[in-house]
């Protein structure tokens, strides 16, 4: 390992790699249990790969976060013991929002880049925005994220002993960086304020149509399922917030149009002022009169994932809006827990009593689909289609029926 490390810098001089490596780091407190710890570190990898990097290993230490250094002495050392030995590896990735102080601390034992969590959701949130309004929320949410964390950066201040011209300047200066970063956050909540306005008269724009929006967890088969329902080419990957701008489409479904909506995926553990800046985003879901839950059947944890995403509706005031939860990726969930020899009938009962205690559980109608190999989705079209005329009943009460002569030459 070099020994030329400059902390200001904070650039391990290292052979540029079009691959980044990192390590995982993970605490078991008294409020996660191993297990827990387990599975976030396991999402927390999948968040590391979207971003681009290749995890190598992962570290878990039982104890409460250390105030100076998150982790203990001794898991320090073993940490930058397995770095050394792999000068490959370019930073190290924690599954909880560290300190200003605390960065610099790790950074300087560990010779690496340190990225937490929240760190890390904001770097894929930037590269995957494309619209003004995504960019604009990204770059408040990060500056936001900065300003708590601007005085344990500013680690050359320590070093001062006081005396005349020296503690002034210094305590002035990261008190100039203090208002240029709230400056900058003032300038940016209101150009998103202008953005916002202007999404707003779009939405008013879009006429009478019923409203239906898409979420659910990152990814669990949104966007496939939006291709699917509007014959439409939205970007569909196996990676986490692949959709971050939120996509609409007109869609008919026998003499039913509708607006469906594509949005942001979410996740656990999501930063705060993540949610304050993509509220605006989110508005698609908060002005929608029908929701589809998508959850993913074949996830071992999507019981929690669920809710997750309710506790996230819940906190934006959408969670008492008509939702049919969609199970999607059953032919994957079958192929993990159904034995080869098990029979056709067997299995249909075992999916049967499923589906009937989710029902139980989340008072939700819902639906097992497959959205790439199309099961069940001529009776997701239907049961859509009566919650959308059912919404049209409640707006139009003495509206005529049927919308082929409005809408001739579109319909499916």
């Amino acid at each position: 390992m070099s020994e030329n490390w400059d902390l200001n810098k904070k650039t391990r001089q290292v052979e540029v790699l079009q691959q980044e490596y990192c390590v995982l780091v993970g605490l078991v407190t008294q409020d996660q249990t191993e297990s827990l710890v387990r599975e976030y570190l396991d999402e927390l990898e999948f968040l590391a790969q979207t971003a681009g990097a290749e995890t190598l290993k992962t570290f878990v230490q039982k104890q409460n976060p250390d105030p100076r250094t998150f982790i203990g002495k001794g898991k320090m050392e073993e940490i930058a013991r397995y770095i050394n030995d792999h000068p490959q590896i370019t930073l190290a990735v924690f599954d909880d929002d560290l300190s200003g102080k605390q960065i610099n601390i790790l950074e300087e034992n560990l010779k690496v880049k340190i990225v937490d969590r929240s760190t890390l959701i904001l770097d894929i949130f930037a590269s995957r925005a494309q619209t003004a309004q995504a960019k604009t929320q990204v770059e408040l949410a990060q500056t936001q994220y900065l300003l708590p964390r601007l005085r344990g950066m500013w680690t050359h201040l320590e070093r001062q002993k006081g005396g005349i011209g020296m503690r002034g300047p210094g305590e002035q200066e990261i008190e100039t960086d203090r208002r240029i970063v709230r400056d900058k956050i003032a300038l940016l909540k209101e150009r998103l304020a202008k953005i916002n306005k202007q999404s707003q008269t779009q939405r008013k724009t879009r006429g009478e149509l019923i409203r239906v929006a898409l979420v659910g967890y990152t990814n669990v088969g949104k966007s496939t399922l939006m291709n699917l329902l509007s014959k439409s080419e939205v970007l569909a990957e196996n990676k986490l917030f692949a959709t971050l701008d939120t996509t609409v489409r007109k869609v008919v479904i026998g003499s039913m149009p509708f607006l469906l909506y594509d949005t942001v995926g979410f996740i656990r553990k999501l930063p705060h002022h993540l949610i304050e800046s993509f509220k605006s985003t989110l508005d698609e879901v908060v002005e929608s009169d029908i929701l589809i839950h998508v959850v993913d059947l074949a996830h071992p944890q999507f019981m929690d994932h669920i809710r997750t995403v309710h506790n996230t509706l819940k906190e934006l005031n959408a969670d008492n809006k008509p939702t049919l939860l969609v199970f999607n990726k059953v032919d994957l969930y079958r192929e993990k827990n159904f034995d080869k020899y098990l029979d056709e009938n067997t299995q249909k009962e075992i999916m049967d009593e499923l589906k009937s205690n989710l029902k139980h559980n989340f008072e939700h109608d819902n639906i097992f689909i497959s959205a790439v190999t199309k099961e069940n989705i001529a009776e997701l079209r239907n049961k859509m289609k009566d919650m959308i005329e059912i919404q049209y009943t409640i707006r139009y009460p003495y509206r005529p029926k049927g919308w082929d002569t409005e809408y001739n030459g579109e319909l499916e």
